[in-house]
């Protein structure tokens, strides 16, 4: 089964556990057998290999997220990079170009292309098998997937089926509706449109061709921010006339504000918190040192992070985003390739951020025209390489590095360390790339 993941967004309505870099899904927030924690873009990816361990999977992403994409599932993941966002259409196709032009897929087999954040179960990824070998069949150029609601919802789409068969021909379309107009809907037997769709790879890349000028994958990237802004359902769903849909009965829930994600976890707790006894509904999620303590509460979310600290109702936390819009601040933790940083001081010419390198990785060698660096060396072994210079490294060393020079450091075990920008001028524009020779 080949599937196309569809990872976007910035994350605002999960403020401060995401920021303009850190989306939603790579919040480890799900709890696993072992005690330890999962994001969704790893909770999906394990969930499909489970399902089907030969699956091929290919995450459509901005530049952005890929050193997180890298630093939660590994190098070897495959990743169609967009290089800006042109919406879901040019994605896609950028997406389809990849899988037969880089990969090397056959036009003739079947995709599933679904979006990487919803909370499913087994029997989801099951479906999806489902929506391949119905496309398989060429009794339609797509099939969609329809979800079966469990309220009228004004969040999503409606597809409107021709019959109650569990596979169907689609009736019409209909666009995110009120409450009132969703309940008249769902008596018509209407699915949610949860942006689940299967194709053959040939059919999505002829409608690319008809709808832009490339020759081939690497074209279609040089041009990619040329192409108009437009969505896969206005492009193509909405004016195929040979389309399909599949219901689906099983958890779909799209985990998008803080009130549906703390439905899907599993601790009240994660992180350094405590709740008395007084507390109900409430849930902690702490990304900081500190401890938090929470006494009396009921249906309230507590959430604290290096960008900052969020206390609020649940219902209320829906309508977070026009707040978290008018903060401005600089990022305060990412999730690189090669490990992590988090910003621990700032000063009108200062910045003390904590770095950790995964066992194996590095940083790539570069330097910086407007500020010195000092870093010293917390826990762990590795070796630095400043100006052609390498040197071994472990807990205690101090590393100077002036303006101008190259330098990276490489990681043998993890490897834990302070770093000090010093000028007058910081800046992450401020990195020049260089070839270690």
């Amino acid at each position: 089964m080949n599937i196309i993941l569809l990872s976007g967004g910035s994350g605002k309505r999960l403020w401060p556990l995401s920021n303009d870099i850190r989306s939603k899904q790579f919040i480890k927030i799900f709890k696993q057998e072992d005690g330890s924690y999962e994001s969704m873009v790893q909770r999906v990816y394990r969930q499909i290999k489970a399902v089907d361990p030969e699956a091929t999977v290919t995450i459509a992403t901005g530049a952005v997220q890929v050193s997180s994409i890298k630093n939660q599932l590994g190098d070897d993941v495959n990743i169609s990079v967009e290089p800006g966002r042109r919406d879901t259409f040019p994605a896609i196709a950028l997406a389809t170009a990849y899988l037969t032009d880089i990969e090397g897929i056959d036009p003739e087999e079947t995709v599933v292309v679904c979006p990487v954040d919803p909370y499913v179960e087994a029997d989801y990824f099951k479906a999806l098998k489902g929506l391949s070998d119905q496309a398989e069949k060429e009794e339609a150029n797509l099939v969609l997937m329809g979800i079966e609601p469990t309220y009228p919802s004004e969040k999503y789409g409606y597809i409107i089926p021709k019959d109650s068969n569990s596979t169907s021909e689609v009736s019409t379309f209909k666009e995110k509706p009120t409450a009132e107009v969703a309940k008249e809907y769902i008596s018509q037997g209407a699915l949610w449109n949860g942006g689940v769709f299967a194709y053959k790879l040939k059919y999505v890349l002829n409608k690319a061709h008809e709808l832009i000028d490339f020759a081939d994958y690497n074209d279609l990237y040089d041009k990619y921010n040329t192409l108009t802004k437009i969505s896969f359902d206005y492009a193509v769903v909405e004016k195929e006339e040979k389309i399909q849909v599949q219901r689906f009965n099983g958890q779909w829930k799209d985990l998008g504000t803080w009130n549906t994600l703390t439905e899907a976890m599993e601790d009240k707790v994660v992180g350094k918190g405590i709740l008395n006894e007084e507390c109900d509904g409430v849930h902690i999620v702490n990304e900081t040192d500190l401890p938090i303590l929470a006494m009396g509460l009921h249906d309230v979310v507590i959430s604290a992070s290096p960008d900052g600290i969020l206390v609020s109702d649940k219902e209320q936390s829906s309508y977070i985003k026009p707040y978290v819009d008018s903060i401005v601040q600089q990022i305060m933790f990412a999730e690189k390739s090669w490990g992590n940083y988090r910003v621990m001081d700032v000063e009108s010419e200062s910045m003390t951020i904590k770095v950790t390198l995964n066992p194996g990785h590095s940083m790539n060698y570069h330097s910086h025209n407007h500020r010195d660096e000092v870093w010293v060396v917390l826990s762990g072994t590795g070796k630095t390489i400043v100006d052609g210079m390498e040197q071994s490294v472990k807990a205690g060393d101090v590393i100077t590095m002036s303006s101008g020079c190259c330098h990276t450091v490489i990681a043998e075990t993890e490897l834990k360390l302070i770093e000090v920008q010093l000028g007058r001028e910081i800046s992450v524009e401020d990195k020049e790339l260089h070839k270690l020779k």
